[in-house]
């Protein structure tokens, strides 16, 4: 048994509190079926929901699985200590006024730590938190309404939020929700330890959550674990950017990066999906619930209308869904189901002259089938159950059981509206993903088809807590990278315009100038590319704010700019950032994100996942970047990252002259703090 299970799974519940939120404890737990004993808590109250009260924790018949606690903060404190002093198996903290309410009761922290101290090692969940609700043994310590019904099997969802929790259990999907639970203020078990929790039960298919923001790295890492070697696959409705990270950030990574991106890093390297939209996140939860994941975006689409057909290309293809060419096997079967008439393509339009005849159409779907393919999608939007009944749309649901099982088969309704509750509870008992929404479910098939469960791969590196902030000038920063291999152009420091003018003759013409101590030199007007002569130096040194300059040689022939950043993220780790670089970085924002330690074979992707990729690969006959020295600058900076692990703040450099035979760094920035 698990420290959690007697809470998750509870055979005896205990309702401390007698106001309308205990009640309803009560009244959910009987209508959701619970079969063990509730015993309300009240000092003066003889009965609750026509149950005999207690007048106390001591008066309990015997020590409880699980107990809703339905009373205000200080009291909550006390009868935690209660409980666990009983050995209760473990305790919903309902109250509010905690550190979530620190900015309006200074002692709100206090009193949470107090919390945890009185709760032991008797498990918490909250505070400030509604519950959970199981639905597969018939348990709800949960105060309000909920839209849960019994089930034998499902997904499990964790969320920060109560209110979320509620909307999500009110959809009409036909997901099967095995257990609904809420973390609140995570005082003692937080979002991953609850979701590893569930997802042992064996009853539960795939894990939800629903994430504002990542505290207890760990805690991630060791879910992600579990979940690979369960086989069960996790997804995310990610919300809650931050700005506060990049508050003290002077790069235009930090403006790039921040919180979410070192959140949304992670999760892609743990193999959890992310979904923004809480519509694609259960659809997301309904496709791996059936499947249990899928093995690439390739689909086939069919669908008795042309227009239909047409939305599915379009919505795919901005989806990256890939909808592969018809191959000889899958031509030659679909023309003996369909005759002569039927233009044959994927997506396919199969027209109505099969329509009706269920046999005709599971060869049909069949012979779609036979081609390479992760997923077959019918699109169906089904009559309005309340005017029209429609035995000929169910017979397309009897011809898809017919066809053989090469790859899972979905159908999806062009509206969310048009796929029935019913219809789609029906389908998963098939065996068939019931899609609600043509685009909510490319949405869910391009995320799960990019859920790749990784191999073990190295843990992200933490960060220290390095005390000051100091910013090496752009000299000392290249220097500082050198020792880590990363090239930078010929160089030298001087402090007056003549003494600019002679370092520019002995580096050789032509050069750059820039101002030292300034943060972005182009907008402030202290870099002057291009100066073919000494007079131009001193010229342009004169014309400068600057109290000493840099001057350096001109890099030819670049392909590409790129900007290489790094920031270091408490939460997460150390956050790579890849993108577009130069003075129009910010405007492009064309980045992606991956946690550090990094492969040259992931950064490799990650390039080629870039607007800007086709540059760097050669655009329109010019020559391409060398790559390898592209790769070989990055890793130069994970290295330089990985020396200075305690101290480091953040690194960028911006831009990386990419050319076709080396990768220049033109300009650097390094945050470095001491350790404490």
């Amino acid at each position: 048994m698990t420290r959690l299970e007697r809470l998750m799974r509870p055979r005896s519940i205990a309702v401390v509190g007698g106001g309308t939120w205990c009640r309803n404890v009560i009244a959910q737990c009987r209508q959701i079926g619970f079969d063990g004993p509730i015993w309300p808590v009240h000092p003066s109250r003889d009965q609750i929901e026509g149950l005999p009260a207690f007048a106390s924790i001591a008066d309990l018949p015997a020590a409880p699985d699980a107990a809703f606690i339905g009373v205000n903060r200080e009291a909550s404190v006390q009868i935690v200590g209660q409980l666990a002093q009983r050995g209760t198996g473990g305790a919903i903290c309902f109250a509010s006024g905690f550190s979530e309410a620190a900015a309006e009761l200074p002692d709100g922290a206090q009193r949470q730590r107090e919390l945890v101290t009185a709760a032991g090692s008797m498990p918490i969940l909250g505070p400030n938190c509604y519950g959970l609700i199981n639905a597969l043994d018939g348990a709800a310590l949960w105060p309000d309404l909920h839209g849960m019904q019994r089930c034998t099997q499902g997904v499990a969802i964790v969320t920060q939020s109560s209110n979320i929790s509620i909307n999500l259990t009110m959809q009409r999907r036909g997901l099967p929700i095995a257990y609904m639970a809420t973390a609140g203020n995570q005082a003692q078990i937080g979002l991953a330890q609850i979701g590893a929790a569930l997802l042992n039960d064996p009853r539960v298919t795939a894990l939800g959550l629903h994430i504002e923001g990542i505290g207890d790295l760990p805690a991630f890492l060791a879910l992600a674990r579990q979940a690979r070697d369960l086989g069960k696959p996790v997804v995310a409705l990610k919300v809650g950017a931050s700005q506060a990270a990049q508050a003290a950030m002077i790069s235009h990574t930090a403006s790039l990066s921040g919180s979410d991106a070192g959140a949304r890093a992670l999760l892609h390297r743990l193999g959890i999906g992310i979904c923004d939209d809480p519509a694609v996140f259960l659809e997301t939860l309904k496709l791996l619930h059936v499947t249990g994941g899928i093995t690439s975006n390739r689909i086939a689409s069919m669908s008795c209308s042309g227009g239909e057909a047409s939305l599915m290309a379009d919505l795919g293809q901005a989806q990256g869904i890939v909808f592969p060419q018809l191959g000889f096997a899958q031509r030659e079967g679909l023309r003996q189901a369909l005759g002569p008439r039927v233009a044959l393509a994927n997506p396919l339009d199969y027209h109505t002259y099969i329509w009706g005849d269920t046999q005709a159409m599971a060869h049909c779907f069949g012979a779609m089938m036979r081609g390479d393919l992760a997923l077959g999608c019918v699109v169906l939007d089904f009559p309005r159950p309340d005017r029209f009944a429609a035995p000929e749309w169910q017979q397309v649901l009897d011809a898809m059981a017919l066809t053989d099982g090469r790859a899972p088969l979905a159908v999806i309704s062009s509206l969310p509206e048009n796929m029935p509750e019913a219809v789609a509870q029906d389908c998963i008992a098939r065996g068939i993903v019931p899609f609600a929404g043509m685009s909510q479910a490319l949405a869910a098939i391009a995320i799960a088809a990019g859920m790749v469960r990784p191999a073990i791969t190295p843990d992200p590196w933490q960060p220290g807590d390095p005390q000051g902030d100091r910013t090496l000038t752009e000299a000392e920063a290249k220097a500082a990278l050198a020792t880590a291999g990363l090239r930078s152009p010929g160089a030298a420091r001087a402090q007056t315009p003549p003494e600019a003018a002679a370092a520019a003759a002995r580096i050789g013409f032509p050069v750059v100038i820039k101002g030292e101590g300034i943060a972005h030199k182009t907008e402030a007007g202290a870099v002057v590319l291009n100066l073919a002569d000494p007079q131009a130096v001193e010229r342009a040194a004169r014309e400068m704010v600057a109290d000493s300059y840099l001057i350096e040689e001109m890099i030819p022939g670049g392909v590409a700019e790129l900007l290489i950043g790094v920031v270091r993220d408490p939460a997460h780790g150390f956050v790579l950032t890849l993108g577009a670089g130069g003075v129009l970085t910010e405007l492009m924002r064309d980045t992606t994100s991956l946690l550090l330690p990094a492969s040259r074979d992931q950064i490799r992707t990650a390039l080629q996942g870039l607007r800007c990729w086709p540059l760097l690969a050669g655009y329109r006959g010019k020559p391409p970047a060398n790559l390898e020295a592209v790769l070989d600058a990055v890793l130069a900076v994970q290295a330089f990252v990985k020396a200075n692990l305690a101290t480091l703040h953040e690194v960028e450099v911006n831009p990386l002259i990419c050319t076709p035979t080396d990768a220049i760094a033109a300009d650097a920035i390094i945050r470095q703090g001491e350790t404490p």
